[in-house]
């Protein structure tokens, strides 16, 4: 499973540990990916995905997902994303 998430598309970065002597080694900076269960008011379920805590913030700041995916650009979202906001547009727009 990729260390990414699913609604922003944040992944891993990858940096250097540097010692006090200045020591390089090469290391990995981990997105903080939770697995989190939200609800799609439009569709009237719930939608389990592997998001980052940032992309939960921004979620809420949003109004929901409905409210995010709808806004969100298509090239961040995976697979299940872009699906869940199809579904999600021609509910709203049959309403």
């Amino acid at each position: 499973m990729a260390r990414r998430c699913e609604l922003t598309g944040k992944g891993v970065l990858t940096g250097n540990n540097v010692s006090h002597a200045k020591n390089r080694s090469r290391r990995r900076f981990l997105p903080n990916l939770c697995n989190v269960t939200m609800m799609s008011e439009a569709l009237g379920q719930s939608i389990r995905m592997r998001v980052s805590a940032n992309a939960l913030r921004s979620v809420e700041h949003r109004g929901g997902l409905d409210a995010f995916l709808v806004k969100a650009s298509a090239d961040d979202l995976s697979l299940k994303a872009k699906q869940l906001k199809r579904d999600i547009q021609n509910k709203l727009a049959a309403v």
